[in-house]
């Protein structure tokens, strides 16, 4: 869910959503809108609704502030960011800096496949696990060849077009997704007819 547009109202949201999912457990994404200290006082509010996952409370680049934030979070509620990691070395700043609880990469801006998997490396020998960022069909076959994975991010809208435009693009079933491992590749095949009204 995200956070932190408008503040005053983020409250009633998170109560709303969360008596929506029942029993599941409630992602929180704020995008960096926040200050550190406010992220802070945030987290006051999350903690009453048993939220675990807290992405981006500030910018992934302010490191002393997530460091922050995580020093200040309960022990249930994981600190997220690095979607906006493009080379190694601004993974491993964030790890270095105990900046958060689950590194994420997007296979799409840190340098494909070989990257994300340095990446994975990386967090392995910080033994912090790692979030594939949004495209699951992108990010699925990397993630099963990474020691730590967490999960990939599941966009309703993202998986929606994959599966509008591939044939063979991953369908959750009892709240998994898995390889086609009788596919070659990442077991995509581009759909040319469904895409054809899209072309400019």
């Amino acid at each position: 869910m995200k956070i932190g547009l408008n503040p005053a109202k983020d409250p009633a949201r998170i109560k709303a959503a969360n008596k929506a999912i029942s029993e599941a457990t409630l992602f929180i994404d704020a995008n960096g809108a926040f200050t550190a200290r406010r992220a802070i006082a945030m987290m006051e509010i999350l903690s009453e609704f048993d939220v675990r996952w807290f992405e981006e409370p500030v910018p992934s680049d302010d490191r002393p502030g997530l460091t922050l934030i995580r020093e200040n979070a309960s022990a249930v509620m994981d600190i997220v960011a690095g979607e906006y990691s493009y080379v190694l070395d601004d993974v491993r700043l964030m790890l270095q800096a105990g900046s958060v609880d689950v590194q994420q990469c997007d296979i799409t801006r840190c340098g494909g496949i070989t990257g994300i998997l340095r990446a994975a490396s990386l967090c392995d020998a910080f033994h912090i696990p790692l979030s594939g960022h949004y495209a699951p069909s992108a990010h699925l076959h990397a993630a099963c060849a990474a020691p730590r994975p967490r999960h990939p991010e599941w966009f309703h809208d993202h998986v929606r077009m994959e599966q509008m435009l591939f044939d063979g693009a991953p369908q959750a079933r009892n709240s998994t997704i898995a390889p086609d491992l009788s596919q070659p590749g990442n077991g995509l095949t581009f759909n040319y007819k469904d895409a054809e009204i899209y072309a400019v």
